[in-house]
Formats: structure tokens, sequence, C-alpha cells
């Protein structure tokens, strides 16, 4: 099965549902026209189907490994990557004043999208350098900016986030890593880092890594956290990598999927660095990073949903398996393929349907970010704000839903690895723990992100619930399922913030987190079916009102029961007893 990039669902959801309108309404993105976004898709689009896609599976059977310290990358991986640096495409949301082109996050992200979706495992290189690109931009010095950013950006270096260490993982403030003043605006970096995805390749010239640290006497916890870059090799007096860092990659961990990507334990001793930002603020630095990763993981779930969903509807076009009694058809519109039972149609649809909300909603994010540097404004900085989680946890679940699904598609063969089926999956299942699990994304949407009296939820309902308003005459039988979902959403959002026990909340984050997601994905299917027809067809628009229909009749009643369990409280949780749980 080969990878096709679905450009007209790209299209339609950028001009038609989220993103490019509203920008188009600001100075800074006023230029980015339909064609020119189009073309730029095209060409992305090129590389992802016939450079990219075909490393996938040689990626998972031929994994990355360390050799006498050095790590090799699966066959095909160097040439690839070359490829996607020469065409700039690890630069396009870079400031052009450093060599980037200066688009959108939300173009950025489709792009991204479509090479997760070819090779899940090659494109977290270019991605975490995008993030650390973002880092430097917003807090570097003018010198590391200037040596740092045009290499980052043409893709001559790469880039890597240092967080994790084996007592310090969703606690970060109990890290330990030190970093000692050397005298001459340096620092000495000192300690150990777990799960360090792409800590060193054989196609950059050099690998630069953020690593948060503690300076001497800092305060414990995160407010005691410094940041800094720490260089494979030390630049020269030219801007070339220089004599080797005193840091090194100690193993690779041994993983379930992603067997392209190094994952690695690296030790620091006594590294050189320099400070990123100010001292003791490094969680504010790396945070601006970790946002945009974020969103990254929960496009990375998306991805894998396209992926899985192309290889299980191939599958079943071809796949001949008993006959379809039931199935309503013409004699001459049956297939023979297992395409004609009603139950495959059942999961390829959900399939489908769960994509588009997916991605609708992390595109919404990316717009929302786009619109806060753009215009500036509270409003917008807290709608990205608090799309995040939903974006991160709702796009990677059905990452995993969506790749189960298509194994299950496939029957007996999907559990056989030559299919192929069950590399989604595995390679997935990650993305829900990464970059913050979606257990703490859930808590932090019920904490801080509603920590402004809800006054960013209830305006995102109230939207949802005037598209619903203004869909009545059109599709009334689409509008008011979900007008009710908005009313249901509000009275739990409202629950939420009654709560003086954070214990209380934080028990139903995780559904109503889930809900919220549900809730915003009929949203976003039904402004699909209202959107006017593209290039004068109506195809677009059938075929967007059908899978809203679906959708809004089969999946979004399911906020219900999500909501329902949002507002039990803890006391369940909690009513057995250490002993009672097993021996």
């Amino acid at each position: 099965m080969t990878y096709c990039a679905p450009l007209r669902d790209y299209r339609f959801m950028l001009e038609q549902i989220v993103g490019l309108p509203a920008l188009r309404t600001t100075e800074r993105f006023a230029d980015v026209d339909a064609q020119t976004v189009s073309t730029i898709l095209t060409e992305a689009a090129r590389l992802c189907e016939e450079v990219l896609a075909p490393l996938r599976r040689v990626s998972d059977q031929a994994p990355a490994r360390l050799e006498n310290g050095l790590v090799r990358t699966p066959p095909g991986f160097a040439d690839a990557y070359g490829q996607i640096a020469q065409g700039g495409w690890i630069g396009t949301l870079a400031d052009p004043t450093h060599g980037g082109m200066g688009l959108p996050l939300v173009v950025t992200t489709v792009i991204n999208e479509m090479m997760a979706s070819a090779c899940l495992a090659l494109q977290l290189n270019p991605v975490l350098t995008q993030g650390q690109i973002e880092a430097l931009e917003c807090h570097a010095s003018k010198v590391i900016k200037a040596l740092y950013l045009p290499r980052l950006i043409t893709g001559e270096w790469s880039g890597t986030m240092n967080l994790t260490e084996p007592q310090a993982g969703s606690d970060v403030g109990a890290l330990r890593t030190k970093a000692s003043p050397n005298g001459d605006g340096t620092y000495a970096i000192s300690g150990q880092k777990i799960y360090i995805s792409w800590a060193d390749n054989d196609f950059t010239a050099n690998v630069c890594h953020l690593v948060l640290a503690r300076l001497p006497g800092a305060k414990p916890g995160t407010a005691g956290i410094s940041m800094f870059l720490v260089p494979k090799y030390l630049p020269d007096a030219q801007g070339n990598p220089g004599v080797a860092n005193t840091l090194r990659v100690v193993s690779l961990e041994h993983k379930m999927g992603l067997h392209g990507s190094p994952t690695a334990v690296m030790h620091y001793d006594g590294a050189v660095g320099w400070l990123i930002g100010d001292a003791h603020a490094g969680m504010k630095c790396m945070f601006t990073m970790m946002n945009s990763a974020r969103l990254g993981v929960g496009t990375q779930g998306v991805a894998a949903a396209e992926g899985a969903y192309q290889h299980a509807l191939a599958y079943a076009r071809q796949r001949r398996q008993g006959s379809a009694e039931r199935g309503r058809f013409t004699p001459t519109q049956r297939s023979g393929t297992i395409l004609d039972h009603a139950d495959v149609r059942r999961m390829l649809i959900t399939m489908k349907a769960e994509t588009f909300a997916a991605r609708a909603i992390v595109l919404a994010c990316a717009q929302a970010i786009d619109m806060s540097k753009a215009k500036g404004g509270q409003d917008w900085k807290a709608r990205a704000a608090f799309l995040t989680p939903i974006a991160k946890a709702f796009g990677t679940d059905t990452g995993m839903a969506v790749s189960d699904m298509g194994l299950q598609v496939h029957g007996g063969m999907g559990y056989i690895e030559e299919t192929g089926a069950a590399q989604f999956y595995r390679d997935v299942r990650v993305t829900a723990i990464y970059e913050g699990t979606n257990g703490i994304q859930a808590m932090d949407l019920v904490g801080r992100k509603l920590a402004d009296g809800g006054a960013t939820a209830f305006a995102l309902i109230e939207e949802i619930a005037q598209n619903a308003r203004q869909a009545q005459a059109r599709h009334p039988s689409l509008a008011e399922p979900v007008l009710r979902a908005a009313q249901n959403l509000r009275a739990a959002t409202a629950w939420m913030l009654a709560q003086g026990d954070m214990g209380d909340r934080c028990a139903g984050a995780v559904p109503f987190l889930a809900g919220f997601a549900r809730v915003l994905g009929g949203h976003y299917h039904l402004r699909a079916a209202c959107a006017q027809p593209q290039d004068n067809s109506t195809q677009d628009s059938s075929t967007q009102a059908k899978l809203a229909r679906f959708y809004i009749a089969r999946l979004l009643p399911q906020h219900q029961s999500l909501l329902a369990q949002a507002r039990c409280g803890a006391d369940d949780l909690y009513a057995l007893a250490d002993s009672e749980l097993g021996a």
C-alpha cells in the first residue's frame, strides 16, 4: 500500500473550516493566498509520497542502532533527510530573518502531518528541530541566534530537547542534572537524561541539545531549573563544528515501535553549554518548545490515523471474503470484497470521521496560535492554550483508536507483521505518553485552563452553539444534536468550576477532555456540512454532509456518557483500599 496525501481534504479544511481566511485579514499573513499554499502542499506531498513513504516499513525492519558510540540510522534516511532539508521544509515556520519561510503554523502543521503519515520515525527529527528553532528565536541571545538558527533552519544541524531523567519523568522538578559556571560565560553540564528522541544521527554535521539543569544554589522544584544549549561539537571561530563536547549516547532503547527513531540515554560529563534565557527560567523557555511539541504530537496522532485509514481502505477494496447478503447495494454496485459488509463499512467510516474531527481540532489550535502572534490579544492566546491539551490528547487517542480499528479491518492478517497494519499502532502508541501523558493534559485542562473562571471554555462553547443555530435552517437534523451537546458541555464545565476540591476535577478530567473533543468534532463536522462547494462542485459538500450525519448520529452521543463520568467525583476511585486492589 502506498501513501497518498489527502490534498483535497487539506485544502477544504484550510479554506472552509479552520485556518487561512481569518489569517489573511492580518498584516502578518495577508499574502498567504490559496494558490501559494496549494503549490507548497503539492510539492510537500510529492516528497512525502515518493521519498518518505517507502521508508516507513524499512525503518521498522532495519531500526536505528548504536555502533561503537555512533548512531546508525535506517537505510535511506540520510538521503530522505537531505531532501527534506534542501527543500526548506525544516524552516517553514521560522523567521525569514534567519532563512525561514515564515509560513503560518496551520500550514506547517499540515506539512508535518503529511510527513508523519509517510514516515513518522523520520518526521520526528525535523519536528524536534522546529521546536528548538522556536525556543531560540524567543529566548536566545543575538549571538546564539546568529550562530545556530541559520544552521538549524537549513537542516545542516539538528536539535533535541532533554528533560527526562530516571527519577524525573512527569515530575520535571525532580531533575538533578547540574550546571556549573566556567567563568567565561559558559557552563559545565553534568548529569544523565533518558528518552531523548533523535539524540544523535549520521546525517547532520552537529546535534544541538536543549538541556534542563540546575545552577548552584537553585531552588528545589521547577523554580530552580535553567535551560542550556549544549552542542555535540563545539563551534569553532568560523561557526563550523570543532572539537567534540563531553557528552555521549550511552544506549538506545528497545521500543514497541518507532524503531527508526533512535531514543537514547544521554550522559553529560562537564559538557560545555550556553544559558538560554534567564537563569532559573528554564521551564518558561522549555514550554515555548513544549507547547508546540504537544500540538506536533497531536498532529502525529492524526497522521497515524490517516495512514492507518488509507492502509485499511486499500485492503478492504481488494480482500474477498464471505458475502454481504444484507448489504444495501444493487448487484452492479457490489464489489465482492469485504467493503460490502456493513461492519467493515462502519469501521472505515468511523476511521474517516474521527480523523476529520481530530484534524480539525489540531488545525483550530494551530490557527489560534497564528492569530495570537499576528493580532496579539489575550483571547486568541487563551484559546490556543485551551485547545493545546485537547489537540494533543484527542489527536493521539484518535491515532491509537483508528490504528487499532485498521488492524481489525484486516482481520487475522492485521496481526501478521508482513501486512504492515500493526506498525501504525505500534508507532503511534507512544504519542499518548510523551510530551506529557494524556492524563496530564486532561488535568491541565480542568486546572490551569479553567483558571480564568471558564471564560475561554464558555466562549468556545457559545461559538459552537451559535454555529449550530445558524445551521438549523439548512441542516436541522444535524444542527439540533450539536446545539444540545453544547448545552450539555456548558453544564459539565460549570460543574467542574464549582468543585473546590481539585481531586474531584482530576478524577473526571480525562472523560471531560474527551467529551469536550467529541462536541468540538460535531461542531467542525457541522461546519463542513454547511460549507460552500469548492470549484463549483457539489461532490465535496455532499460527501461532507454524509460524513457529518454519520459522526453526529453515531459518535457525538458519546459525549453524554463521557460528561456524566466527568461529574462522578473522586470518592469511588478511593473507595477501594490498596489491599483490596489485589495481592
